[in-house]
């Protein structure tokens, strides 16, 4: 389902950084592990990185560990993801999501996911 809104998003070079955000439904936001997600045009959707509802605990795919940095502010119910070092594969539509009960911890690509957002475009390009 759609409730959440990403932003943040845009055209940078090689080798450039971007800070996204997420908002997403108070009521549910402090209690349960937050996603980020991104999808390529031509291909699946790729897990990024979660993180534990009290942000003590954190998980990255292999393609960003390193360069991505997941974080959350509870009180603003807001969800961020620090991207530095970016590469022209990194080019997607990135979207947060909520877990749903079914996924467990590690999370992958093969999660399902009970909330969702339309996307923010980032683009790597020279």
């Amino acid at each position: 389902q759609v409730q959440l809104v990403e932003s943040g998003g845009g055209v940078v070079p090689p080798g450039g950084s971007l800070t996204l955000s997420c908002t997403t439904p108070g009521f549910t936001f402090s209690t349960t592990p937050m996603t980020w997600l991104r999808h390529h045009p031509r291909r699946a959707s790729e897990w990024l990185s979660s993180i534990h509802s009290a942000g003590d605990n954190v998980a990255y795919a292999d393609s960003v560990k390193g360069r991505f940095t997941i974080a959350r502010d509870n009180a603003n119910s807001a969800l961020f993801l620090q991207m530095n070092d970016l590469r022209p594969e990194d080019t997607a539509v990135y979207r947060c999501a909520q877990p749903d009960t079914r996924s467990t911890w590690p999370h992958s690509s093969k999660c399902t996911w009970a909330y969702w957002g339309r996307g923010t475009q980032v683009t790597v390009s020279s």
